[in-house]
């Protein structure tokens, strides 16, 4: 495994397509996102059959993440369809209007005069148009337009500094819920959410669908910077979802918390996806801006799970393009990031015998200058430990378990492998283990390896026992 960081794709019209869907397995796609403010149920279960049916062809495993699309926070639509908007002149945002005008605009979210006063900055489609708000009068908010331009059908709307109500599950997002636990996805993604409450609330209606999936909260709101502790620790990772964060918080802030967010969750064990316009300009050019490559560089150094194409896969010209220039960025800057370990080691403390188990293999391995990390887990959890951690030896995660196969994909580091576990034999499966890894040419013989497992053999939760293996030596079965 040749690349650490995982890729992320969003599919749409450009990216549906047996033959595309295939190339992009080829490029090095590891999750696609399914974007559920988009299409219906049917499109959504066809991509999900074409990726299955792609990535099984190229013998590779391709996660699915379900992005929910959250309150609709935007303005509703023109006679027109679009107006211009002057500077210093008057416009009226109206949650009773129908058809918007030169004058006013509906919204889609009817309760936004209630959160909005005097003073407040509105900004408009992803902070391109800037409103000054002069007064509520009911159901209008009266505004001055401080930075005009065209403004569109059903463009989205931030208040500047945040602390808008709207609720993070909307009544579109539980039926959603529903068809993400019917497609079977692995990953489900939380739009806006503010606090903690909204995790639990998307991860009980997720579990009564009967879903296992991990949950993933969008960091998009100044609220949720505020609770992201709180929030990390509902959920099972992170996306820095940059677009509507920089609206709120200013673009100029994005970068640090960037930096900080990808920590924090690092250090509480948490997956962190890094999203938006990273490589924008591959819509419609063949090659990425020399700012992209920095940007998608610096968030492999900042030690991100994975780096997200949106428009760029779903709808631009380039969607196999643009993955294998994400996926030659992330190599190359992964060769370049500075292994650690020692320093990273110093103020931990580990109080479970699995984690300390997971802990001790990376350590051993990066000293001894192993080959590889076979870690035999029922639930993935201490390849998630040892994914936290840079050691620059790759990790190769054995299970039984389908579902944890799934869930793998997205750890930085690690190549989850389905393993059957055909003996409750230690050593028989240790065997078995080496053989796979032989099997896929991962290791060959001579070549040490570092092998976890826990006993009684199948139980989650049990690694207990860390051995270190010369190639060979095993009677292979």
């Amino acid at each position: 495994m040749s690349r650490h960081t995982k890729i992320v794709a969003t599919l749409g019209p450009a990216s549906s397509t047996p033959e595309i869907l295939e190339r992009m397995v080829q490029a090095g796609i590891d999750v696609v996102r399914m974007n559920f403010s988009h299409g219906t149920a049917d499109d959504h279960k066809a991509r999900a059959e074409g990726i299955r049916a792609a990535a099984a062809k190229h013998g590779r495993t391709v996660g699915i993440l379900g992005d929910l699309q959250g309150p609709k926070i935007r303005v509703g639509k023109f006679e027109s369809g679009k107006i211009t908007l002057v500077g210093d002149e008057k416009f009226i945002l109206d949650a009773q209007c129908t058809l918007g005008n030169q004058e006013r605009v509906g919204l889609d979210y009817k309760d936004l005069p209630k959160d909005v006063v005097f003073g407040d900055i509105l900004l408009l489609d992803d902070g391109r148009l800037k409103l000054e708000v002069t007064g509520v009068r009911g159901q209008e908010i009266h505004t001055r337009v401080l930075v005009g331009g065209e403004l569109s059908n059903n463009k989205g709307i931030n208040r500047q500094g945040g602390g808008l109500t709207a609720p993070a599950l909307t009544a579109k997002d539980m039926d959603d819920i529903k068809t993400a636990a019917l497609i079977g996805v692995d990953f489900v993604a939380v739009s806006f959410p503010k606090s903690a409450a909204d995790m639990y609330m998307a991860r009980q209606l997720l579990r009564a669908a009967g879903s296992t999936a991990v949950l993933i909260a969008k960091i998009e709101r100044v609220e949720a910077i505020t609770n992201l502790a709180e929030i990390l620790d509902a959920s099972d990772g992170i996306m820095v979802a940059r677009g509507d964060l920089a609206v709120e918080v200013g673009d100029a802030t994005v970068p640090a918390l960037q930096k900080k967010m990808i920590r924090m969750a690092r250090d509480k064990n948490k997956l962190t996806i890094t999203a938006t316009q990273m490589m924008e300009s591959m819509i419609t050019s063949p090659v990425p801006t020399r700012a992209e490559v920095s940007d998608v560089a610096n968030a492999v150094l900042d030690g991100t799970d994975a780096v997200m194409l949106s428009a760029e896969t779903a709808a631009g010209k380039y969607p196999v393009e643009v993955v294998e220039s994400m996926a030659r960025i992330c190599v190359e800057a992964e060769r370049s990031a500075e292994v650690t370990l020692d320093r990273e080691f110093l103020d931990r403390v580990f109080t479970r015998i699995d984690q300390s188990i997971a802990m001790a293999a990376i350590w051993t391995a990066h000293h001894l200058k192993v080959k590889a990390i076979a870690a035999l887990t029922q639930s993935g959890s201490t390849a998630l430990w040892m994914s936290r951690l840079n050691c620059g030896v790759p990790i190769y995660a054995l299970t039984p378990d389908a579902e944890s196969v799934g869930r793998m994909v997205l750890y930085r580091g690690v190549s989850p492998l389905s393993m059957k576990q055909q003996h409750t034999d230690r050593d028989l499966l240790l065997a078995e283990a080496e053989q796979l890894l032989i099997d896929r040419g991962v290791v060959e013989k001579g070549d040490l390896i570092a092998l976890t497992i826990g006993e009684p053999i199948g139980t989650t939760g049990g690694t207990n026992t860390l051995k270190i293996v010369r190639v060979g030596e095993h009677q292979i079965l």
